[in-house]
């Protein structure tokens, strides 16, 4: 899990004043064969607006080489439980390629 708090510290600033908590709790399990499943939400709370943003995002991976190196190629779908007023869409996509290097 990944938790953090953001606020400004002076009314003054040009930006505006801000506070948001935001949360990222996940669980992923990992087969034999090196695929990867997993879920998450990337929550956070507005506490000037009092509003919500509560993606839930699964995904899944999959270890292979390309070129002899190996990487990991993922995709996944995302969907918004909550979100502010005219806000973002319901669902969504994602998807990501990552570059190992393994010791040895």
């Amino acid at each position: 899990m990944l938790a953090n708090h953001v606020w400004s510290i002076s009314d003054e600033d040009e930006f505006g004043e801000s506070s948001k908590t935001f949360v990222q709790p996940f669980l992923g399990y990992t087969t034999k064969r090196a695929t990867s499943y997993g879920i998450n939400t990337e929550a956070q709370y507005d506490w000037i607006a009092e509003e919500w943003s509560v993606p839930i995002n699964l995904t899944i991976g999959q270890i292979m080489k390309a070129g002899g190196k190996p990487l990991q190629r993922t995709a996944g779908v995302r969907y918004w439980a909550d979100s502010p007023p005219g806000g973002l869409q319901d669902w969504g996509a994602r998807f990501v390629v990552t570059y190992l290097f393994p010791k040895g």
